[in-house]
């Protein structure tokens, strides 16, 4: 599963985006998947016009189903998973992705080295 920003790099094949995530994204056999909640999070911040979101999340949510990535809805049970989430990091974003990789099992691609402390299948790129 991808963060938001590297899921926001990759599908505009942004020279942010580290070679290795392009190396684990663009391989076949693996399944690249974005959570909703990024979706979300495009969709809050770019109204806010905050230029780190520079497109809209419907957008964001064209250009992630036209590369083939599989859309990771949020169930109760991820929400209800932050609660047991050390207090790392601050951003609700950040820590419901956080919760999704740990209840799916999924290994979460992420620049962000705060997010990285969580360990387990968090994996700075």
């Amino acid at each position: 599963m991808l963060d938001t920003h590297v899921a926001l790099w990759a599908i505009a094949d942004d020279a942010r985006l580290p070679a290795a995530a392009r190396v684990l994204i663009q391989a076949p056999e693996n399944e690249v998947l974005v959570s909703v909640v990024s979706v979300w999070e495009i969709a809050i911040k770019h109204a806010l016009g905050k230029g780190d979101m520079p497109i809209s999340g419907a957008q964001a949510l064209a250009f992630f189903r036209q590369a083939g990535y599989k859309l990771l809805p949020v169930l109760a049970e991820h929400a209800a998973a932050v609660e047991a989430l050390p207090a790392i990091h601050a951003d609700p974003f950040d820590r419901l992705l956080v919760a999704q990789a740990f209840h799916e099992p999924l290994k979460l691609l992420t620049h962000d080295a705060t997010l990285a402390r969580y360990g387990g299948g968090i994996m700075l790129v």
